[in-house]
């Protein structure tokens, strides 16, 4: 059943799924200079973890839980790269991971795809933020014309240095 579409207090209108609004994140990726660079690191990790447990999932683990409902099918966390929203991965659940300090914390559970969006100016913020779905940057269909992803790094953090992109 498909709900009404609602406004949200900056007047936006999202659409509302059986009473749950998919909700989306925010997040600087610190020490990371490109999405290829965000992709091998988790690779690597999700690696390192499979030796432990066959079973690893690849998780962002983060010291506040969302509280807001709409963790639904479609929630993707959204990583800012070098000043811009360069990318998003699907969110898969939400996990309780209780730290060598005895500290509950929350895990972010990740699906194994990066997509890259549309580049988009972000300033630096701390923790993570809730990202409206009416604001989120169009995904970069692999192969599309105009691909950004298919430059060399170096001319694509120019462009984008230059607003060109």
């Amino acid at each position: 059943m498909r709900w009404p579409s609602i406004r949200t207090r900056a007047g936006r209108k999202t659409t509302c799924y059986k009473g749950v609004m998919t909700l989306h994140i925010l997040k600087l990726c610190v020490g990371v200079g490109s999405l290829e660079e965000l992709a091998d690191w988790q690779r690597r990790r999700l690696a390192t973890l499979r030796k432990i447990d066959p079973n690893a999932e690849l998780l962002h683990v983060t010291r506040q839980t969302p509280r807001r409902e709409g963790f639904a099918p479609g929630s993707s966390i959204y990583w800012v790269i070098g000043g811009y929203i360069r990318a998003r991965q699907r969110i898969t659940a939400l996990r309780e991971e209780r730290g060598t300090d005895g500290i509950v914390r929350c895990g972010l559970a990740l699906g194994p795809e990066l997509v890259a969006t549309e580049p988009v100016p972000r300033r630096a913020f701390q923790g993570w933020r809730y990202f409206a779905a009416s604001e989120v940057p169009a995904d970069i269909a692999s192969g599309a014309a105009g691909d950004h992803a298919t430059m060399p790094p170096a001319m694509r953090e120019a462009l984008m240095e230059l607003r060109l992109i």
